[in-house]
């Protein structure tokens, strides 16, 4: 262990030659000035290792970095539920439940979360920059057993003191000159504009999973709707099989079918009620809604077409605009500053150290001291140390450039996918619209063959089961429609700011 000045080895070279004459009869003479010299040694001593910042003080150990959790596109599902249940039924529509969605979603408020973390690191990369100064009182008071030091006989005290003393001083630390730790505060910097700009892209996430989550309770309306629907119709059917059959105009065989038909419909009806009640579940979850608050949906979704989609267009847009792409370039960036402060590492840094303060047997009896370092620290063999740095930053920043150019190419599939979803379900609406308009013609022809009795009602179940296909098709047609124009806004980064325009059309 070194101490720094050299006060403290020439007083035990002095006292070690006063021990020497002692042993050679002028013990009387020197035992006082040997205890005196000891006393003042070890208080020297003490000051030494009291110092802030000298080598016999153990530095504090930094803070544990803990891990933030990963955001997927599962952590959009759920949500921060503050605001507790109100009585009736809530009425909601798209609007509210984006609105309620930018405000309480959880995939947003970790995106925020991980940006006020991106801004401390950026913080403690610019202190390692900035001069550090630091203040401390000390006030010590101090006995040593001589004899458990190795110092024994008659010509010194077994115990020394109490002593003390009083030390009030102040320590500048500076680096000024890292090139590496520049490098790594403006890494931290761009991590930070990469973080501030996912926000504004998880905000795009958002409204997507809110409004898909929307639509899919308003496509299971329908499906409610249409099933109810096919069980008043076939409840009719039923009724008219069993009153022929009573009648003995018609075979047992017609009632068991219509029967048949009739509860087949009722567990549609069921099924559909049962995933509707834990659709509006996935959606309270989304938009930070209490689980116990009832809610009816206000909007509904209608057919829009939207027309005259250029692809080229739409893409040239999706670039300037999408918030995840700006996000990985600053990510790039960040990389190419670590991957040169890495290569930093081996340029010499020019640090200052200075402390100064008062110190003494108390204030009244004290005396101002200080000391002033300025140093050139430089590696002299860490090569393996250095290469490993360097590969690992390399390897990040290649990482970070094969994401970027993936996520260019992802954002062009997105907006042709989209394009494509929406033009082939335009067209699947319109041929579903015409099928189920004819379902419906031809149950009713159906129905009227029976009720005259030209046949029986095989072919009312037939066009029972038509019509409910038929209806089932349009709805889906509907949904598809609707949730592709929704990821067309998302996929060219303006779902936030004008997803109504996309889902009601142009």
């Amino acid at each position: 262990m070194a101490i720094r000045g050299q006060v403290f080895p020439e007083v035990i070279r002095f006292v070690c030659r006063a021990f020497s004459a002692s042993r050679r009869g002028g013990a009387r003479f020197f035992q006082p000035i040997l205890s005196l010299l000891v006393t003042a040694a070890l208080q020297v001593a003490h000051a030494q290792f009291a110092q802030p910042g000298s080598q016999g003080v153990v530095q504090p150990q930094p803070p544990i970095q803990l891990t933030q959790p990963t955001i997927t596109s599962d952590t959009y599902k759920g949500s921060q539920v503050i605001e507790k249940p109100t009585p009736g039924v809530l009425p909601l529509s798209l609007d509210d439940a984006i609105a309620r969605g930018l405000k309480y979603n959880l995939g947003l408020i970790l995106t925020g979360q991980e940006t006020l973390g991106s801004r401390g690191t950026q913080l403690q990369e610019l202190q390692n920059l900035l001069p550090t100064a630091t203040g401390k009182l000390t006030e010590a008071v101090q006995q040593t057993n001589l004899q458990a030091l190795g110092l024994r006989g008659g010509h010194f005290p077994a115990i020394i003191g109490p002593y003390g003393y009083t030390d009030l001083r102040g320590t500048l630390n500076w680096s000024l000159l890292n090139i590496s730790s520049l490098q790594n505060y403006l890494a931290s910097k761009h991590n930070f504009a990469s973080s501030q700009l996912s926000v504004t892209d998880a905000r795009d996430m958002v409204v997507l999973t809110v409004g898909n989550a929307y639509l899919t309770c308003i496509a299971d309306q329908g499906l409610i709707e249409a099933a109810q629907a096919q069980v008043d119709t076939s409840k009719i059917s039923l009724d008219q099989a069993v009153a022929n059959h009573q009648a003995g105009t018609a075979p047992l065989l017609d009632e068991l079918r219509a029967r048949v038909d009739y509860q087949t419909q009722q567990q549609n009806l069921i099924s559909a009620t049962n995933t509707y009640e834990k659709d509006k579940i996935a959606l309270a979850r989304a938009i930070g809604l209490s689980l116990e608050q009832k809610f009816e949906l206000t909007d509904h979704a209608p057919y829009t077409a939207l027309d005259n989609l250029d692809p080229d267009a739409a893409l040239r847009q999706a670039i300037t605009n999408r918030y995840d792409l700006k996000s990985m370039q600053e990510q790039v960036i960040a990389a190419e500053h670590s991957r040169k402060a890495a290569t930093a590492e081996r340029y010499p840094a020019i640090t200052f150290d200075g402390d100064y303060g008062d110190i003494g047997v108390n204030f009244a009896h004290s005396h101002g001291t200080g000391n002033a370092t300025g140093s050139i620290d430089f590696p002299v063999f860490e090569e393996a140390k250095l290469r490993g740095d360097a590969k690992q930053a390399q390897s990040q920043l290649d990482q970070k450039r094969a994401h970027l150019s993936d996520l260019g190419g992802q954002i062009g599939a997105d907006v042709r996918d989209s394009i494509l979803d929406i033009q082939a379900a335009a067209k699947q609406v319109e041929v579903a619209r015409s099928n189920s308009a004819l379902a419906k013609e031809a149950l009713s022809e159906a129905q009227e063959r029976y009720k005259a009795g030209v046949s029986d009602n095989l072919a009312v179940s037939q066009a029972l089961q038509s019509v409910a296909q038929a209806d089932d098709q349009y709805i889906a047609s509907l949904y598809q429609h609707n949730i592709a124009k929704l990821s067309l806004a998302r996929a060219m980064g303006v779902a936030a700011s004008s997803y109504k325009t996309y889902v009601g059309g142009k």
